[in-house]
């Protein structure tokens, strides 16, 4: 048995006297602010848990959080789980294909959103045929039986919610999605026993005191924001920064000088945009509070580092885990020396190793395929519904990550690459084929490829070559038409930077996609052997 995550991050802090503790310090694009409390978070999630559990949610159920960075976010969030059903939170940039996959696998019966992103869902409602009530937080009034006000509902439930503060380890508590190189997104299934590891990892790696203000500036919806930009935060009465607008160099720089952030968790592509702004805009930062920076969500490469740390006068910490393996897994910390470039070494009780195509260990320094061996608590426990591809990621008792690493004779590990066609861009993992099915979807188009390229701001930007339908002349016209498209019905983050025209896509005899070639292409370089092609 473990305390309910709910539990663990929210009502045992109100019963142990801090419920008027100021927990969150809420941050809008204007800079106005907002402090919510424990008490705030309670009340409000219960009165969601209620309104939940009268409309038939139980364990379980699938409930989606389809909504931006918000304080209601973080509420419906441990109102789910306090049902003991499971939260899905989903990026709301997502496009209608992208929602669909991920609402449709899940079988969500609820899903809680905003007026301005319910044509989204409703473009595709036909299709979901489990999807029981969209429940809507910004309008005071239901719109019909399906669309409701929670707000409305709210107001009606009550503000106390008795549920169990333990719970068996393996409840299922959260699903996170995550690109595949081929096929639908996938929903790694968290449990409960999640938040032992979340907690343990957060203490061992960021290492926040008393008295110190952190800020994640992750999305819920991403691993990390749930993770260490909520779970982690509350469960150890840390107070920290929430900061709801879009990326903004000046914003954030006063956000670090006057709130005294202390502990700052970002990404690489955060620091490279910073990189490129003008020398003088950092000068307002020279005295500020910082004690370190941790990164996290694509490789920190020596030149973001070095740069990073002679900027902001404090070491820079980067780290890897996926939305699989639930918390951080190998990192740079404080006590350990850092090696620029490196992920680090594991955190304890996590043994990786570095392994060949046939199972077999390799020496230090040789590339291979990067494997932890099963069994920590925040593990995913399947795919959702799709056990073949789980049992897919493991050889006997160790989990294949997909990426390709070395460790050197001190024990540091090193990212390569991914070991599949999985696209790493500003931290978000995108699919090639879901945005190649959203280019086919575009009348004009025959045929479609994707890759990934190197890129100094986004660490790989994503290239689409097309194949027009009789012979059509590629323009910027059916090329805005294709960003338009790709942004609504996968997401802003998944639309290519450039579109090439080509003849004919190259693929070999079974009829998969060369993307090697098509790299060689982009790059100018030989192609290698092309006897597979068809």
């Amino acid at each position: 048995m473990v305390e309910n995550i709910a539990y663990a991050c929210l009502t045992k802090w109100c019963e142990k006297g801090k419920a008027d503790k100021s927990v969150i310090r809420w941050i809008n694009s204007d800079l106005t602010e907002t402090d919510f409390s424990y008490l705030h978070f309670e009340a409000e999630s219960n009165q969601i848990a209620n309104t939940l559990q009268k409309m038939g949610i139980h364990n379980g159920d699938v409930v989606s959080v389809f909504l931006p960075r918000s304080p209601i976010l973080i509420s419906s969030l441990f109102g789910i789980l306090k049902l003991e059903a499971m939260s899905c939170v989903l990026f709301s940039t997502l496009g209608e294909e992208a929602l669909l996959d991920r609402l449709g696998n899940s079988e969500t019966k609820i899903v809680i959103t905003k007026n301005s992103l319910v044509r989204k869902i409703m473009a595709i409602k036909d299709s979901l045929p489990n999807l029981e009530r969209i429940l809507v937080v910004d309008t005071e009034e239901h719109k019909n039986d399906l669309v409701l006000s929670l707000a409305k509902l709210m107001e009606e439930a009550e503000g106390i919610f008795a549920y169990s503060h333990q719970t068996d380890s393996e409840t299922p508590a959260f699903l996170q999605y995550t690109s595949g190189s081929t096929g639908k997104p996938k929903g790694a299934l968290h449990v409960h026993g999640a938040i032992l590891d979340i907690i343990q990892s957060f203490k061992e790696i960021l290492q926040v005191e008393e008295g110190d203000i952190y800020w994640c500036t992750a999305d819920p919806a991403w691993i990390t924001g749930l993770s260490y930009g909520v779970f982690a935060p509350m469960a150890t009465v840390t107070t920290q920064i929430q900061y709801s607008g879009a990326y903004n160099a000046d914003n954030w720089l006063q956000i670090l000088k006057d709130k005294e952030v202390t502990v700052w968790y970002t990404a690489p592509t955060a620091l490279r945009m910073l990189m490129q702004e003008e020398n003088e805009k950092f000068a307002i930062i020279q005295s500020n509070c910082l004690k370190r920076i941790y990164s996290v969500g694509e490789p920190l490469n020596p030149e973001i580092y070095f740069w990073g740390k002679k900027t902001f006068g404090q070491e820079i910490y980067d780290n890897w885990f996926q939305s699989e393996t639930g918390s951080i897994m190998i990192s740079n910390r404080p006590g350990l020396e850092v090696k620029p470039g490196s992920m680090g070494k594991p955190r304890s009780g996590i043994k990786p190793t570095i392994i060949s195509d046939d199972q077999r260990p390799v020496a230090a320094g040789e590339h291979g395929n990067l494997a932890v061996q099963r069994g920590w608590n925040s593990m995913f426990r399947s795919y959702y519904k799709r056990e073949d591809a789980y049992a897919e990621k493991f050889w006997g008792e160790l989990y294949i990550t997909g990426d390709l690493a070395y460790q050197d004779e001190d024990g540091y590990f090193w990212y390569v690459s991914r070991s599949d066609d999985v696209i790493n861009t500003a931290g978000h993992l995108v699919g090639p084929f879901e945005v190649e099915s959203a280019l086919l979807e575009i009348e004009e188009i025959g045929d479609a490829a994707v890759i990934g390229v190197d890129d100094e701001l986004l660490h790989k930007k994503i290239i689409a070559f097309v194949v027009t339908r009789n012979n059509l002349a590629w323009d910027k016209h059916l090329e805005l038409k294709s960003r338009i498209y790709i942004s609504n019905k996968v997401s802003t983050v998944a639309t290519p930077a450039e579109f090439i025209p080509i003849e004919k896509i190259p693929k070999n005899q079974s009829g998969k996609i060369l993307r090697r070639v098509l790299r060689a292409l982009y790059e100018g370089k030989d192609p290698g052997d092309l006897s597979t092609m068809e």
